[in-house]
C-alpha cells in the first residue's frame, strides 16, 4: 500500500490538511495522518502541495511541438509525457480538418499509443475528431479544402478509437449522420464549427447531439431573438459543453454563468496546439501558419 502525506487535499466540497490518502490501485481511505504507522506504507510526501484528481483534457490537438495530425505516434507519446507534468492523467488527442488519409493515420497512431497504456505519461482515452463534417462559414482555423459531407459510416468504422466527433447539424446530411451515430451508441456527436440557427441546433439535439465543441467559438451566438447554437446548448440539459478558459477565447465574465447553467456538464478544455509549452514564434495548426505570442496563437488574418 502507498500513502500521500503533507498535502492540501482537494475534496468535492473542501480542501483539507493533516490527512493522508491511502491507496493501491484505487483510493482506499482518507484518514488522519497522525493515525498511520508510516513504516507500513510506501510514503509520498506532498510537501504542502495540492493533491487533486488527475485532469482529463478531452480536446487537445498538440503540445511540445507535436500535433495529433502529424502522423507520428512518437509525437503522441511526447504529448503524453509532457501533459502528465501538468497534472493531466488522461486525454483525447484531437484531429483537425485535414485529409481523410491524414485523419486515419492519426487514428492508427492513437490506437498504437493507447494499446501501450500509460507509460510515465497521460493515458490516451481515444480520439476527439474535430471535423471534417463542419460548415465552411464557421471553419475558424480549420482547412476549408478538407471539409466533407457528413458520413456516419466513417465514424462507425473507427468507433473503436473515436470518442467524440464534431459536426455541423445544418449541413446536408448532418441530421441523418447524427441520428445514425446516436443509434449505434458508441460515439458522441458534438455540434461545432456550425452556422445553425436555434431551431437547427435543437433539431440536431433531437437527432442525437449530446455535446458542444468549444462553446461560443465558431458557432452562432446567443441573441435575444436568435438564440443560436449557444442558446440551444445552454438551455438543454442533455447537452454538455466545452469552454476554453484562457481568458481571450471567451470573456472570463461568462465563466460563472456557464457553470451555473451547465454544472457537471461543463468541460473545461485547452484546445492546445503544438505551440503549447514552446517558445514564442511561428508554428502550424492543421497545416496552416500560426504565430504564438504568450498564450495567444493567431493566424495571419487574426483568427
Amino acid at each position: 500500500m502507498k500513502c500521500i502525506i503533507n498535502g492540501q487535499i482537494i475534496l468535492p466540497t473542501e480542501v483539507v490538511c493533516g490527512k493522508a490518502i491511502v491507496y493501491d490501485e484505487k483510493i482506499e481511505a482518507i484518514v488522519d495522518q497522525a493515525s498511520l504507522d508510516l513504516s507500513q506504507y510506501e510514503v509520498i510526501d506532498a510537501e504542502g502541495k495540492w493533491v487533486a484528481p488527475g485532469l482529463v483534457d478531452i480536446h487537445i490537438h498538440g503540445y511540445m511541438g507535436c500535433d495529433t495530425s502529424d502522423g507520428d505516434p512518437d509525437g503522441i507519446r511526447k504529448m503524453s509525457q509532457g501533459l502528465v507534468k501538468n497534472g493531466v492523467t488522461s486525454f483525447c488527442p484531437t484531429t483537425m480538418t485535414v485529409s481523410v488519409e491524414e485523419i486515419e493515420k492519426a487514428f492508427n497512431d492513437a490506437r498504437e499509443v493507447k494499446a501501450e497504456g500509460a507509460k510515465n505519461g497521460a493515458k490516451v482515452v481515444g480520439i476527439n475528431c474535430e471535423g471534417p463534417f463542419i460548415n465552411a462559414s464557421k471553419k475558424g482555423a480549420q482547412a476549408a479544402e478538407h471539409i466533407k459531407r457528413p458520413d456516419a459510416e466513417f465514424i462507425k468504422k473507427h468507433a473503436d478509437i473515436i470518442k467524440v466527433y464534431t459536426i455541423a447539424p445544418e449541413v446536408d446530411g448532418g441530421l441523418e449522420c447524427i441520428a445514425d451515430v446516436f443509434a449505434d451508441g458508441r460515439v458522441v456527436s458534438s455540434m461545432g464549427h456550425t452556422n445553425a440557427t436555434f431551431e437547427e441546433a435543437n433539431a440536431g439535439i433531437d437527432a442525437g447531439v449530446r455535446h458542444t465543441t468549444h462553446l461560443f467559438n465558431a458557432q452562432t451566438a446567443l441573441m435575444h431573438r436568435n438564440p443560436g447554437v449557444v442558446g440551444a446548448a445552454l438551455s438543454d440539459e442533455k447537452v454538455s459543453v466545452e469552454l476554453i478558459c484562457d481568458t481571450f477565447h471567451v470573456n472570463p465574465g461568462l465563466y460563472k454563468m456557464v457553470h451555473k447553467l451547465k454544472g457537471d456538464k461543463l468541460c473545461i478544455i485547452t484546445d492546445c496546439m503544438r505551440a503549447g509549452g514552446m517558445p514564442d514564434g511561428d508554428y502550424t495548426l492543421g497545416g496552416q501558419p500560426v504565430h504564438k505570442e504568450g498564450i495567444q496563437c493567431l493566424m495571419p488574418d487574426g483568427t
